[in-house]
């Protein structure tokens, strides 16, 4: 059986607007083109996983319900298909985790569960927390000048301006390389 290829993608800042401890599912806003851009990248066989740090949960800011909640209705607006599995870390900062990013604990988990190939994947995040996950798991990794990547600058393989050029990035990447397609 041959092994998957598949993008890791962070959730607030990267794919839909920030909001900090976002609890309430009314001010979920995907960013433009995101929805086409996760379209083209199943259409082109890829797997997609949100990877997302969600310490709003271990801080009692939010509850567990909202998240799901708020995570419904961004799966709502991406729109069916898009989305392979959703794996999120509830541990706040400080608390030893192997799942909260930049631990790739989650990435490691999808890669299991899906039997994904690291080596031909990728991280798309806007912190540097998302790019250090990717690097840590094996696979190349984007930073979109969203979100957060507006202020913070790493050292990713690839810069991208935002979700829907970080997309063309892998297929183009990905049609270039020997058995790509």
């Amino acid at each position: 059986m041959s092994m998957a290829k598949a993008v890791f993608l962070d959730r607030d800042g990267t794919l839909m607007e920030e909001v900090e401890y976002c609890a309430d599912p009314a001010r979920v806003r995907v960013y433009p083109g995101v929805s086409g851009a996760l379209r083209r990248i199943k259409e082109a066989g890829w797997k997609a996983f949100i990877v997302t740090n969600q310490s709003g949960i271990g801080r009692g800011l939010m509850t567990e319900e909202q998240y799901r909640l708020v995570q419904e209705e961004l799966l709502r607006q991406l729109g069916a298909g898009v989305i392979d599995g959703v794996y999120f870390c509830p541990d706040p900062p400080g608390v030893p985790s192997t799942r909260r990013k930049p631990a790739p604990g989650m990435v490691w988990e999808a890669a299991l569960a899906y039997n994904i190939d690291l080596p031909r994947s990728y991280f798309i995040g806007d912190k540097r927390a998302d790019i250090e996950c990717g690097q840590r798991a094996g696979v190349r990794t984007i930073q979109v000048l969203t979100g957060y990547g507006t202020q913070q600058r790493c050292s990713p393989d690839f810069l991208a301006r935002d979700f829907a050029e970080a997309a063309a990035v892998v297929l183009e990447a990905d049609a270039s390389r020997p058995g790509g397609k």
